[in-house]
């Protein structure tokens, strides 16, 4: 009887998985996958004991933790920190839920360019989660700026544009931590930029009078495809378990019913809103310096900066120098729009100044009085362009960069040498010089305030105004 029953005890055990405790490293928007690892402890014997912290932040370390499930691997991967070992469980997009009555603001199917175009003139105010901090945040500008770049590629540092963003980031009623909570407790937002599982889970969730629309933005979205990774080798075997449980397609439903995130396994059914047509897919940056100059700009974002514009309105503008100053104005829209906050300055001179406005930019009819000033059909004989230019400097104030526009050459006014006899680098002085404009004259004062000369014969003016409306 003895033997019969060491034998049973020895057949149990041997069949019977050891229970382990993991220590796990988590993306806090997996807070909601609880119910589901409590059936893979029941299942598997592996219990995880999850600290849950924003992906960005994370990826900088993952000392002193068994298992790691984040929302990607990308990030550690740039930084060389990304484990051997990894499978994907499940993805989710990372897109905008619009409250029906904000829908026909962006249109039915809109680019990040619309979406940043609409918030720049303050018709559509979003709430995020933080870049540095959550990887949906640092999603949503990965979207934007690669939109913004038009290259089809992977973002380079050199594609990465402070003004590009800046439009975007105008409509940002908040960035933080819990966006979901926070867009809740909020009645003055348009919309949230969120994983498309929190923004369905929302949505079913009743608390919300009605329910956010979803749209995926049709020139691409960054895709989290949620790897565990084995960051402790000594623990192989249990992290085999997980992932072949995780994998099955039992847990794949339940992950699917329960979370609202898309199951990799492809016989799982289902549900109707999560059969959405994604679109393109947009290649995440594959360099860390990408990422820096992202949070970078995105800190430097929001209200009180200002873009000085002096203006040659002397005769020899008259005709296609003129148009193709006005065309420049007329183009600046989309991720190159004057934005909400922005304070645009004009001065027009020619042996004088002519005419100055200064505009702080609250929606459409201040782009439209721009447009007026730049319209006018008032030329004057001579060029004083450094009294002008020091007219412009007097009024730029706080975060500012001073563009000037010229064709001729300095016939009033003081010289060159006498505005120069004044500290100049304070404030940075863009010259775009076409026609018969000095170039030792501009790139002197260009260099002397911290600026750089643009030629406009290199590229077109429209370009180069776009150019140096970006961040210093």
């Amino acid at each position: 009887m003895a033997a019969v029953l060491l034998l049973l005890i020895t057949a149990c055990t041997s069949s019977t998985p050891p229970a382990v405790r993991l220590k796990m490293l988590a993306s806090t928007e997996l807070a909601d996958l609880g119910p589901v690892l409590a059936e893979l402890r029941k299942a598997t014997g592996v219990e995880l004991a999850v600290e849950h912290r924003g992906t960005v932040e994370v990826s900088r370390s993952l000392a002193g933790f068994d298992l790691a499930w984040l929302s990607t691997a990308r990030f550690l991967r740039l930084r060389g920190a990304e484990p051997e070992l990894a499978s994907s469980v499940m993805t989710s997009p990372v897109v905008l839920g619009v409250k029906r009555g904000s829908r026909a603001v962006l249109g039915e199917r809109p680019t990040w360019a619309d979406v940043a175009d609409r918030a720049a003139l303050g018709q559509f105010r979003y709430g995020m989660a933080d870049p540095r901090v959550s990887g949906g945040g640092m999603a949503a500008l990965i979207g934007v700026a690669t939109a913004a770049a038009g290259t089809g590629a992977p973002l380079r540092p050199e594609d990465v544009s402070c003004d590009r963003l800046q439009g975007f980031l105008a409509g940002r009623a908040f960035d933080v931590p819990d966006p979901v909570g926070e867009f809740v407790r909020r009645s003055d937002v348009d919309g949230l930029v969120a994983h498309e599982s929190e923004l369905l889970s929302l949505n079913a969730s009743g608390r919300l009078a009605e329910p956010l629309e979803i749209v995926y933005p049709r020139d691409g979205i960054v895709l989290s495809d949620y790897p565990l990774m084995l960051v402790e080798p000594a623990h192989r075997a249990a992290y085999d378990r997980v992932v072949e449980w995780l994998r099955s397609p039992a847990a794949q439903q339940m992950i699917a019913d329960r979370t609202w995130r898309r199951p990799v396994e492809p016989s799982v059914v289902r549900n109707e809103k999560l059969r959405a047509d994604l679109g393109t897919a947009l290649y995440f940056p594959d360099s860390a310096e990408v990422i820096d100059r992202l949070l970078l700009f995105h800190d430097r974002a929001g209200d009180g900066r200002q873009v000085v514009f002096v203006l040659d309105y002397s005769t020899s503008m008259r005709g296609e120098r003129l148009a193709g100053l006005r065309e420049a104005f007329a183009s600046l829209n989309g991720f190159d729009r004057f934005y909400v906050g922005e304070t645009v300055t004009i001065i027009r001179f020619a042996g004088t100044v002519l005419e100055e406005r200064s505009i702080t930019v609250r929606g459409r009819e201040d782009l439209d009085a721009l447009l007026a000033v730049v319209a006018s059909e008032d030329l004057r004989d001579n060029t004083a362009i450094w009294s002008a230019l020091e007219r412009g400097l007097q009024l730029a104030k706080g975060e500012t960069a001073v563009v000037l526009m010229t064709d001729g050459e300095n016939n009033a006014g003081p010289s060159v040498d006498e505005f120069l006899r004044v500290g100049r680098g304070e404030v940075p002085v863009f010259p775009i010089r076409f026609g018969e404009a000095s170039t030792a004259e501009l790139d002197r004062v260009a260099q002397a305030s911290g600026g750089r000369l643009v030629e406009a014969g290199a590229k077109s003016l429209l370009e180069a105004v776009r150019e140096i409306r970006g961040c210093r």
